[in-house]
């Protein structure tokens, strides 16, 4: 079998730690990114790097016929929520008319896997219990909605044109790679790990708490969190069982244990000593509890995550930001 992987998006947070995750395995990787949200210094040196839009679809067309890769992972789109309610025409451009074209051509070039960076945010207003694969879904947001009508095309094409797809729904995703290789480089970042670990280093001066009066035990959103490595393993463990066994995934990627945002904040106090926190109104499009039923995905691949303890997954994301601090002064210096 081919040992070669094209990854969308592959110089964004996700995408690089996902890079080094199969390049740790032993393929070869090849990164496709414009760099509008990615980084260069993201992408592992080992790894074949093509800057590239993904709606300049000749091109992509031609990695897919040089490199020709045993699979895509599909990285590359729009993922902030409030965003995507103020522009909702990006982002089905960007998540779901860029997917398609890119689906087409993946098939037209015989791939045989895809994987698809789906979101939890498919299922919209879930309540407390955590949510399976199998409840309903009914975005709140367009970029819900975008993802949704994504993971449908992803399927039917699939199923048309003889390729395996696996469609994993990320809950939140936080941390940083164990060995800091890479991390979260993203400017102006809205992920409330991210956040508050800037904030302790010095990098922001106070955190927004949007909403306390939400139906939750302490008035604040519930997020399951769920590790970047861990949920990079969860790629090269769907792609491994899809290029062997052919067919379709669809899995939920958390923990199944929620913390809420005052949760969160604790635990980076503790860790770091206090932060500015102030309160703000609800965000559009922001529900209430979301956690992951991962029953499927620990029965379905062997799965063994690293980082399920909030406290470990901050550790790492405040040793990323504490690295990202000490080495503006160098970088400065040599400009």
């Amino acid at each position: 079998m081919s040992d070669k992987v094209l990854i969308t998006g592959g110089a964004g947070y996700i995408g690089s730690h996902t890079a080094w995750a199969f390049l740790d395995r032993g393929y070869r990787v090849v990164v496709l990114d414009d760099l509008s949200t990615g980084f260069e210094s993201s992408v592992p040196a080992s790894a074949r790097f093509v800057r590239t839009r993904l709606d300049d679809i000749g091109s992509v067309r031609e990695v897919l016929a040089a490199e020709r890769p045993a699979g895509v992972i599909h990285f590359a789109g729009s993922t902030v929520v409030p965003e995507s309610v103020a522009e909702p025409a990006r982002y089905y451009t960007n998540n779901t008319a860029n997917s398609l074209a890119l689906f087409d051509a993946c098939a037209e070039a015989g791939v045989g896997t895809v994987i698809f960076s789906s979101t939890a945010a498919v299922y919209g207003i879930t309540g407390s219990a955590p949510v399976a694969e199998t409840a309903p879904t009914a975005p709140i947001s367009p970029y819900g909605w975008s993802k949704l009508f994504t993971e449908r095309m992803l399927q039917d094409i699939a199923q048309a044109r003889g390729m395996s797809a696996g469609i994993l729904r990320y809950f939140n995703v936080a941390g940083a790679d164990g060995q800091l290789r890479t991390g979260q480089l993203t400017r102006g970042a809205t992920h409330l790990i991210k956040v508050a670990v800037e904030c302790a280093v010095g990098a922001r001066p106070a955190i927004e708490v949007f909403g306390d009066d939400y139906d939750t035990p302490d008035g604040t959103c519930v997020r399951d969190f769920i590790h970047v490595s861990d949920l990079a393993e969860a790629h090269v463990l769907a792609f491994e069982r899809l290029h062997a066994d052919g067919g379709q995934l669809l899995l939920n990627c958390g923990y199944g244990r929620g913390y809420s945002v005052r949760q969160v904040l604790d635990t980076v106090t503790a860790l770091a000593g206090p932060i500015a926190a102030r309160h703000a109104s609800r965000r559009p499009g922001d529900a209430p509890s979301v956690v992951a039923d991962t029953r499927a995905l620990r029965n379905t691949l062997p799965w063994s995550p690293r980082y399920t303890d909030l406290r470990d997954i901050v550790a790492t994301a405040l040793a990323w930001e504490r690295a990202q601090q000490s080495a503006r002064p160098r970088l400065a210096e040599s400009a």
